[in-house]
């Protein structure tokens, strides 16, 4: 049976590009697993590659039929905004390994929903000071940047993270993203034991 790998990590860890990296590795194979969301397109990103971006509307037709496997809900100073992982065609393959971007929350919905034993975490660690910077990088890319989501976001990350949280997650393993290519090549490591 293929594994589902769920990547996660506080915002500016290097997830995205961790992610990108490994997917590029012909030698581990993986299968994409793109999540949705109801919030507004970053500059640079694409409908059905970071995510699917719907509206609430869209999101009620995949509830009502079944289709959502986990959602979480984040009231931003934007409005709320909702990710979500559905059941849907990318999954049909259960001989296939996937990788798949995600929180505690998240992954422990996959976990549940899928078992244990196929769902592997990837836990991405950087320090604090290190992902403000990226953070704050980031925002000022953007054509309207959003510093007051930024805060609330790095903020938050430190509650959803908590170290309470990722022990009752069974968080065991953590990749401390320093350099990309050696992160890169442990988690390829990990993913091949």
């Amino acid at each position: 049976m293929g594994k589902i790998y769920c990547m996660m990590g506080k915002s500016s860890s290097g997830k995205d590009t961790l992610y990108k990296m490994l997917l590029q590795d012909k030698e581990l194979s993986l299968k994409t697993v793109v999540p949705y969301t109801t919030r507004p397109m970053r500059a640079g990103e694409r409908d059905g590659v970071e995510y699917y971006f719907c509206d609430e509307e869209r999101l009620a037709e995949l509830e009502t039929a079944g289709k959502v496997i986990e959602l979480r809900a984040y009231d931003t100073v934007h409005g709320v905004w909702k990710y979500f992982t559905v059941s849907d065609h990318q999954m049909e393959d259960e001989t296939r390994d996937y990788l798949l971007i995600g929180t505690l929350e998240s992954y422990q919905k996959l976990k549940c929903y899928f078992g244990k034993e196929r769902v592997v975490p990837i836990y991405i660690e950087v320090e604090d000071g290190v992902r403000l910077e990226r953070a704050l990088q980031r925002e000022r890319t953007q054509k309207e940047p959003r510093y007051e989501e930024m805060c609330r976001r790095f903020l938050a990350d430190s509650m959803d993270f908590s170290e309470e949280k990722l022990r009752e997650a069974q968080i065991t393993t953590r990749f401390e993203n320093e350099n990309l290519e050696e992160t890169e090549q442990n988690i390829k490591k990990y993913m091949l034991q």
